[in-house]
């Protein structure tokens, strides 16, 4: 499960405090080994430098050489086995368990060593790396509880808007409505904005509704007056097939009608009873076959021989109704399939495509170079370009099912409706 996104703000906070801390210490720690180092090498290589130029001279002269407490100087045969041939220079040397600094070099009576025994530099750098690094572990705890109490702070004020918003109730958004901080300006905005939209919304409801009711006047008197030249006609096939074809277009006027009006109202307050997907397949298939006659296509269901979705009865068969209709209607020769699986139906054809511009309408993407928003001239793929995929897209939006359109390897065009998840499809 993706984190909310209050977490992931929160986690950015956070981490960018740790980061600034890291990089700091990072940058202070850097510059205390610099400074030990430089600190080593005054206290400690540069003393062993200024007592051997103190004390080759005086030997060499006879004179005695008395050196600070726990420094020594050998010369020659007086060097101890284990300091001999060292490589001339500043180096550090263990000898029996003991961390030594010693000084190599020549003069003219013969090789010298200067020894430092007692230097205790190596403990006092410990202690030095210790405290530094106690000290960044610590800053970095600093800033992991500086981080978490920013975080709380500057999202707490935004994960309350976004419960407020989602709650979507005036008790709950008052109180952010009277800040006077950003916070405030963001609440109003969004306040403004959605009661913007809900008069939207509810404009092209009452809109939609009105439509509706205007066009059931006039269909219902072409209904009747088609039911009364197909009893007349009966016994004149020329004239009984045009009245039939009125028939049947009053009829798929009443029912788009009827599913407009159910799709003015809310998702919610639509009843939304157990139907087999199956049935409604089988009885829209039977609805289409006068448009496939003296056509070669053939109209095939395979599949799930039943299949129990919750939904409104109409809004499911107009939904698949019009998929078929835009299938048998551009499809000149081949086939329509119909394909029925648990999670959902594909109607396929072997039609000449979905066009560009009705694609990239399904799909909210950007409209082809030249379409200019227009419907496109011959464009009689398979999807067609009248209110059918429309009312599919907003049935299918309405239901909370999902429309996919992509194109079969061998030609023309594929749509699928993937079904809800439960409660609304078992």
């Amino acid at each position: 499960m993706p984190p909310r996104p209050s977490s992931a703000l929160r986690r950015r906070i956070i981490s960018a405090y740790l980061l600034f801390t890291l990089g700091v210490c990072a940058l202070f720690g850097v510059i205390a080994m610099f400074a030990v180092e430089g600190i080593e090498v005054r206290l400690v290589d540069e003393r062993l430098t200024e007592i051997a130029e103190w004390a080759s001279p005086r030997h060499a002269g006879g004179l005695p050489v008395e050196m600070p407490a726990g420094v020594s100087f050998y010369h020659g045969e007086s060097i101890p086995l284990s300091l001999r041939g060292l490589s001339p220079g500043i180096q550090e040397k263990t000898v029996d368990g003991v961390g030594l600094h010693v000084l190599a070099g020549r003069d003219a009576a013969g090789e010298y060593v200067v020894v430092d025994h007692e230097s205790d530099y190596e403990e006092i750098e410990l202690v030095v790396y210790t405290i530094v690094g106690a000290g960044f572990l610590g800053c970095l705890g600093l800033a992991l509880v500086l981080g978490r109490l920013t975080a709380n702070w500057l999202v707490t004020p935004v994960t309350e808007l976004a419960e407020a918003v989602a709650r979507d109730t005036p008790e709950a958004i008052q109180p952010l409505l009277a800040r006077d901080d950003e916070m405030g300006a963001l609440a109003r905005s969004f306040t403004a904005r959605t009661a913007e939209l809900q008069q939207y919304l509810a404009r092209e409801r009452f809109f939609t509704g009105d439509v509706s009711h205007e066009l059931r006047t006039p269909l219902t008197v072409i209904t009747g007056a088609a039911e009364l030249l197909a009893q007349r006609t009966t016994e004149t096939p020329t004239l009984h097939a045009p009245v039939a074809r009125i028939q049947r277009a009053v009829q798929e006027a009443s029912e788009c009608i009827n599913v407009l009006l159910l799709l003015a109202r809310a998702p919610e307050r639509i009843d939304a009873p157990a139907n087999d997907m199956a049935d409604i397949i089988r009885t829209e298939m039977e609805h289409c076959q006068p448009l496939l006659a003296n056509k070669p296509v053939s109209l095939v269901f395979e599949g799930l021989p039943q299949r129990t979705v919750f939904a409104h009865g109409e809004l499911a068969a107009t939904a698949i109704g019009n998929l078929l209709r835009n299938a048998c209607q551009y499809t000149a020769a081949g086939q329509v399939l119909v394909q029925l699986d648990a999670d959902g139906v594909n109607v396929s054809d072997t039609g000449p495509g979905v066009p560009e511009v009705i694609r990239a309408r399904l799909q909210d993407a950007p409209l082809p170079a030249g379409a200019g928003g227009q419907r496109p001239v011959g464009a009689n793929g398979s999807a067609g370009t009248g209110l059918g995929l429309a009312l599919v897209r907003r049935i299918c939006e309405h239901l909370g099912w999902q429309l996919q359109v992509s194109d079969p390897p061998g030609g023309g065009s594929c749509f699928r409706i993937v079904f809800s998840p439960a409660p609304r499809v078992t």
